[in-house]
């Protein structure tokens, strides 16, 4: 069988060959608790509300925030855009209406 390199690549990151090209060894089976999925509609075990603040302070360190300087940029754009389309859609808006009033006088 013919294969590429990048198709030999896959197969090793999957574990599926070793770096010489051969079929790798087959792998042990994962233990039964690992495996089984849970039962829906069984109680799950909760996290403690100490648990879950630490878990939300970890993940919010992650989050990447504006600067101010970007806040008050993006909240410009923002306000112009609502302003332009606010226009647009009054002008809709009116030139509908004198129309409805002409054809229905």
């Amino acid at each position: 069988m013919s294969m590429n390199r990048q198709q030999r690549r896959l197969l090793q990151r999957q574990g599926e060959m070793t770096e010489d090209g051969a079929p790798a060894p087959p792998r042990r089976a994962e233990p039964a608790e690992r495996r089984t999925r849970p039962v829906p509609g069984a109680p799950r075990r909760r996290t403690s509300p100490r648990q879950f603040l630490h878990e939300v302070n970890v993940e919010m360190r992650k989050v990447a925030w504006p600067t101010r300087a970007e806040t008050i940029n993006y909240s410009t754009v923002v306000f112009i855009t609502l302003a332009i389309l606010m226009a647009f859609i009054f002008g809709l808006d009116l030139l509908f209406s004198k129309l409805a009033v002409f054809l229905f006088k």
